[in-house]
């Protein structure tokens, strides 16, 4: 028998259906060791050694696969296809290599772009060793994101308290979202005129025209700027006659573009379906590990982290198959596509993203899914099918016109296209191309050169140049594909640690940055511009592809970035505070001095009108002050564009005054508290206080906002069939509806101040539906029952909690490990999470769990039976776990 390792219980349990009796398929639950966060993890002074830690649910799986390894024939590292599966196959491997758990066992490395059982049995009869480089990549670009946090960070707060590292990608990152903003706030507007013509031709159609040019001269968008040249041109072509002067129709052919890549997928999911890239993933994972389809477990697309456009010869042929057979003969090219990307550096080994078998139509597989789980199997399936399908072959149609008054002529021009031939566009279209045919792609009449037109109505509208958008979470991931920094692996936790530590929020989908996001990348900028320059960070990430290509040694790599780094931040170590707020003044002078109404000199302070405002660092981070403190007590929030003569009226408290309770006549103040931001009502014990809920900055609370937090909880109204009052709130565990004891949480803050009486009783009546609720926002909703434990004394459930999905039996809840799905938690899992948290203490309060026995008589002459310890406690609930899983078996 061979031990098989694999990522996630989820592929362990598929694989193993497919392996048979002769393989164990054991899961890691990803990786299994990791630099401690704590300095000293990397030593530069001992030739970059590294030290790793394993947690303790780690070592509890290591220790189980170390076991079984001990009485199996061989090991075989099959974790995912990419450097982080290799990277996990290693630590792995160097784990039971210091438990002595191989002895002579042969180690073999396998990988398999799809879960189905060829795939995989195609791996397994074509194993290898682990590839050296690829770990040496990944030892690489953990010793450089370690060693720039843990280095930078005592540097930030010393010069920016309340600021942490972002990390080497991230700060990038944050720094193309901000430079994005500063351009919007400095961009100036202007105005310009479109003009347009509808016009008929003589069989009576209409059609519009556009205007470009006028008097003998081409017309740039702007060149009309204002109202009064709209006028005079709309005047001339009132009393001009028009004539067609030529028509010329022109056949073009447009391609289908790849399947998706990583990033691609995520844009398209962003755009087609709403998705935030962290869901998409989430999504596409689950996809990928495997679905029950018709009892047969299998994985219905390729691996999802990749930046590769290509499909396997195999994929390609079965493509087109099922093109003859789902859309005819001639939808079908006579030769397969084949694509190749345009991204730096791409791993061009790693396949496209498809599915496993395109006779699964999206229709046929929609059943076995969720909504979403469907919605993004099709668009896969859409797009990889269209990437090996004919072109779509368009006529498109440009009609030049002229106009003639008197001695005054204009020149204007109608485009229109036909599908002549709809070719992929049959089975996908990108976004923006469905955009295109809205805007552009209208159809003609039938028009001839030289007919004379009729005016029907001539058009002028005003415009204004529009600032660039802010990035979203898609285009964020182009551009920094684009610049060739980040991976697939490494997309979602770039934008996930920019939200967790507020240096940007999601604000209609648009990443916005918020102000200490804004103050450390500034600081990046100014102080060590070099390691945020877009083009550094591109060539340290090529050097770490040529490291995984066996081209560079990771520690020559790591001493060149090491030697200029550590200098740069000793350097800065001996600046003085002052000169950085200085620099930081200059840097972000649009949001720290935004422009006043009145027009006067935005860094003279509103209040004593003497002193000049400038940043100024508190106990709760940056802020703008006067400098004649303490004689002028000025302040004001970093980013209240909206009020910036507005005084928080506290000095560096950082209190903000919002204004007056309308009833109480007491002032209504922002505040930093020891748990965050707050709103409150008057002073001293009896002031009524309210917590900023998750999702809302304190750059967005004014005094409306704070005028309802605090009238929280509200009534509702009266419950129709108690009579009792059914009040809204704001909990510990976010937005809630009460009633008669009964908790229901809400789905989000707004709802909490919208929310009807009618609404109010269905989500009541839910509530109850699913049993009885605790007193902080109910019991947490039930994702999957396992049963009874297997010693008895309650049910196990798998719920869904603020932090995330965790086990509950009675009044032990034990988190579930990170990365694990909740739908593939067994009982045999829950169990063993459940002794593992109860040897800890974490048992709500009540002594480890002991199996409970039908009542009997006690034998006269024997005594009560001593309490065993913990840990036998623990040993036997192991054993029934164990007792249940051959019972399975």
């Amino acid at each position: 028998m061979d031990v098989v390792v694999v990522e996630s219980p989820a592929k362990a349990k598929t694989i193993n259906k497919y392996l048979g009796k002769n393989y164990k398929v054991l899961a890691s639950f990803g990786h299994v060791r990791d630099l401690p966060a704590k300095d000293g993890s990397v030593r530069p002074d001992e030739d970059f050694a590294m030290s790793w830690a394993v947690d303790t649910a780690s070592s509890k799986r290591l220790a189980d696969i170390a076991k079984a390894v001990k009485d199996a024939d061989g090991l075989i590292l099959a974790t995912d296809p990419d450097r982080e599966g290799e990277a996990i196959s290693w630590h792995v491997l160097e784990v039971l290599k210091q438990k002595r758990a191989l002895k002579d066992k042969p180690v073999s490395r396998v990988v398999f772009n799809a879960i189905t059982k060829s795939s995989v049995l195609e791996a397994m009869a074509n194993p290898r060793q682990i590839d050296a480089p690829l770990v040496d990549a990944y030892l690489a670009r953990r010793a450089l994101d370690y060693l720039v946090g843990f280095t930078l960070s005592p540097v930030l707060w010393r010069k920016l308290p309340g600021a942490r590292s972002a990390g080497r990608v991230q700060s990038v990152a944050l720094r193309l979202v901000c430079d994005r903003e500063l351009e919007i706030e400095r961009f100036i507007r202007e105005e310009y005129w479109q003009i347009a013509a509808i016009l008929g031709t003589p069989r009576k159609d209409n059609f519009e025209a556009r205007l470009t040019a006028f008097d003998r001269k081409k017309l740039q968008r702007l060149d009309i700027s204002n109202k009064a040249q709209a006028d005079d041109i709309k005047a001339m072509l009132d009393g001009a006659t028009f004539k067609a002067l030529s028509v010329e129709a022109k056949p073009t052919r447009r391609n289908p573009g790849p399947p998706f890549t990583t990033s691609t997928l995520q844009q398209a999911a962003s755009s087609r379906l709403g998705f935030s890239a962290s869901r998409t993933m989430q999504v596409a994972q689950r996809l990928y590990e495997g679905m029950d389809i018709g009892g047969e477990t299998t994985g219905l697309i390729t691996y999802m982290r990749t930046d590769g456009v290509q499909m396997a010869p195999e994929a390609i042929s079965a493509a087109r198959d099922a093109i003859a057979k789902e859309f005819g003969p001639k939808y079908l090219p006579e030769k397969p596509r084949n694509y190749t990307t345009k991204a730096k550096n791409a791993q061009e080994a790693h396949e496209a993203i498809r599915p496993t078998d395109f006779m699964r139509t999206p229709a046929s597989v929609r059943q076995y899914l969720d909504a979403d789980q469907a919605r993004l199997y099709e668009i896969v399936w859409k797009r990889a099918i269209a990437s090996q399908m004919q072109p779509a072959e368009i006529e498109r149609t440009t009609v030049e016109i002229e106009a003639v008054n008197g001695a005054r002529s204009a020149e204007l021009r109608a485009v229109g296209s036909v599908v002549r031939f709809d070719g992929f566009i049959a089975a996908y279209t990108d976004q923006k191309d469905e955009d295109a045919e809205d805007e552009e792609d209208r159809r003609l009449p039938e028009i001839r050169a030289g007919e004379q037109l009729d005016r029907e109505a001539i058009n002028t509208t005003q415009h204004t140049t529009e600032p660039p958008p802010r990035y979203s979470e898609a285009s964020l991931i182009k551009k920094l594909e684009e610049l060739g920094i980040g991976r697939p692996s490494t997309y979602t936790a770039i934008l996930k640690t920019l939200e967790d530590r507020d240096y940007v929020s999601m604000d209609k989908r648009k990443l916005l940055p918020q102000a200490k996001g804004r103050l450390l990348s500034a600081f990046l900028e100014s102080f060590f511009e070099r390691y945020v320059e877009y083009d550094f960070t591109a060539s340290l990430e090529e050097k770490l592809d040529e490291i995984s290509d066996g081209k560079l040694a990771w520690k020559d790599v790591l001493r060149d970035f090491w030697k200029d780094f550590s200098g740069a931040v000793a350097d800065i170590k001996e600046l003085r505070v002052t000169d950085v707020l200085d620099a930081l003044n200059e840097e972000l002078a649009p949001l720290v001095f935004p422009a006043r109404e009145d027009g006067s000199n935005p860094r003279i302070c509103p209040k004593c009108g003497t002193g000049n405002l400038s940043l100024k660092l508190g106990k709760f981070g940056a802020f703008v002050g006067c400098s004649n403190y303490p004689e002028c007590s000025f302040t004001r929030q970093l980013g209240d564009a909206a009020n910036p003569n507005a005084e928080n009226g506290n000095g560096e408290d950082g209190t903000k005054v919002l204004g007056k309770d309308p009833y109480t006549a007491e002032e209504i103040t922002l505040r930093s508290g020891r748990f965050g931001p707050y709103v409150q009502r008057g002073d001293g014990k009896e002031a009524k206080r309210s917590s900023l809920p998750k999702g809302w900055s304190v750059d967005s609370i004014d005094h409306e906002k704070a005028l309802a937090l605090l009238s929280l909880p509200r009534d509702v109204g009266k419950h129709p069939e108690s009579g009792k009052m059914i009040s809204a709130g704001l909990g510990r565990y976010g937005p809630f509806v009460l009633h008669d004891g009964t908790y229901a949480n809400l789905d989000n803050i707004e709802d909490v101040f919208s929310i009807g009486l009618n609404r109010a009783v269905s989500v009541i009546a839910e509530k109850q539906l699913k049993g009885p609720g605790g007193r902080n926002g109910g019991t947490p909703a039930a994702l999957k029952e396992l049963g009874e434990h297997p010693a008895g004394g309650g049910k196990i459930v798998v719920r869904d909690g603020k932090y995330g999905p965790y086990v509950n039996f009675g009044k032990v809840n034990a988190t579930l490990p990170k990365g694990k799905d909740p739908q593939s938690v067994t009982i045999e899992d829950a169990v063993t999470l459940i002794a593992e948290k109860e040897a800890k203490g974490g048992n709500g309060g009540r002594k480890p769990f002991r199996k409970a026995a039908a009542p009997a008589k006690k034998p006269a002459a024997k005594k009560p039976a001593a309490k065993k310890p913990a840990a036998q406690k623990m040993a036997a609930q192991k054993m029934a776990a164990k007792k249940v899983a051959n019972k399975k078996g």
